[in-house]
């Protein structure tokens, strides 16, 4: 599934490219990013036996590491949106002993494995406001999430038990960008800001850097990025999520 997706939008970047021969410019840029965000927060199930389960307390989750691809098209047509994708892997597993908790009805109790997946596919459409030494993008920023929630363990008769609840959710956010550019350095600071409320569900991906662009185009950047999520009875799972931590590019702009 992930690969068709990226197949259509690379016919998309494709398309754009083709409609835009004539166009005074089209910018292209390449990145590849880092993060190493820590991890907290729970879920429960909508069982009514459910108890919360904290992802590092009673299922022992490690924090991860991210390297992700970055394609961002940016063209003068009007009447169409810039692009970019990314696929962001917020994949992580653990290893525990339950004190007895219960998801979707069953008790784990003992030595429990789990995965935690909220990897996505992240494509951006948006408008440049301003484009000068204040740059400033509004747009859309779609989330597509294809990961799972997954528990492998025993009851108290030493039966074993798993459940696996898929997380198959299509996200569409708010999408602000703001970059003020140093004079006559080639430095930046820049933040990025995604966010929706939607049904009780809410969901924030907030980064902010200093970075550095050269005259070639290369260009580095780090700071901080903040994902948050929270969810209420989303594909059977209620959770309160957060991965902040690190956030490092490296991209060359031509």
């Amino acid at each position: 599934m992930k690969t068709t997706r990226i197949v259509l939008l690379l016919s998309t970047l494709l398309f754009l490219c083709m409609t835009s021969v004539r166009a005074d410019f089209i910018g292209f840029k390449i990145g590849v990013n880092y993060w190493e965000p820590d991890i907290s927060g729970s879920f429960i199930g909508d069982d009514p036996l459910d108890t919360q389960i904290d992802l590092v307390d009673d299922l022992g989750l490690e924090d991860i590491s991210s390297s992700n691809l970055v394609l961002t098209l940016e063209h003068p047509i009007p009447l169409l949106p810039n692009i970019r994708y990314q696929n962001i892997d917020l994949d992580s597993s653990g290893f525990s002993f339950s004190s007895g908790f219960f998801y979707e009805g069953q008790q784990y109790d003992g030595e429990v494995t789990s995965t935690f997946d909220l990897s996505h596919d992240d494509i951006v459409l948006y408008y440049e406001v301003l484009d000068n030494w204040i740059n400033l993008d509004i747009g859309l920023d779609i989330k597509i999430f294809d990961g799972e929630v997954t528990l492998d363990g025993f009851d108290l008769a030493l039966a074993p038990i798993s459940t696996i609840v898929p997380i198959d959710e299509t996200i569409p956010l708010l999408y602000l960008s703001a970059r003020f550019d140093l004079p006559f350095s080639g430095f930046y600071i820049g933040a990025e800001f995604s966010g929706a409320d939607i049904s009780d569900n809410s969901l924030e991906d907030i980064s902010i850097v200093l970075g550095y662009e050269s005259n070639s185009g290369l260009g580095f950047e780090g700071g901080y990025k903040k994902f948050s999520l929270e969810l209420n009875d989303v594909t059977d799972v209620n959770a309160d999520l957060e991965y902040d931590g690190i956030y490092l590019n490296g991209y060359y702009h031509f």
